[in-house]
């Protein structure tokens, strides 16, 4: 499974929504960091909208893992990006960059995401872009 949770961060890398829609179930549960579960591909893809109009991300350090049959998986990375608009409730943008390290956990079922979790530390990601 980890071939899917690879699509899926190459699809993120590539700003391609479409790719990372493919590799995820109709049904996905997405667990924002600080945020609510949004349910389903097409709260999916608007989160991915949002985001992409607010940041420019790179995800890089890339450590995959998976357990429990491939039903399981998790990844650690750093997050390579650019503040590009301001975000509701968050410092004003102007182009800071930041480096944060983060991490996901997923659920899987027949090759196709059904949970996404990502943690960062949103304290660092402020203190970096207010500099």
């Amino acid at each position: 499974m980890t071939d899917t949770i690879r699509r899926y961060f190459d699809a993120f890398n590539a700003g391609d929504i479409e790719g990372m829609l493919a590799c995820l179930s109709d049904d996905v549960a997405h667990h924002v960091n600080e945020g609510q579960v949004r349910r389903g591909k097409d709260a999916f893809r608007a989160f991915c909208e949002h985001m992409n109009r607010c940041y420019r991300e790179e995800l890089t350090d890339m450590v995959i893992f998976d357990a429990q049959g491939g039903t399981r998986a998790a990844a650690e990375y750093i997050v390579n990006g650019t503040y590009l608009e301001t975000d509701d409730g968050l410092p004003e943008a102007r182009g800071q960059t930041y480096r944060l390290p983060a991490g996901s956990f997923f659920s899987l079922e027949d090759g196709q995401i059904t949970r996404v979790v990502t943690y960062y530390n949103l304290a660092d990601w402020i203190a970096q872009v207010r500099g």
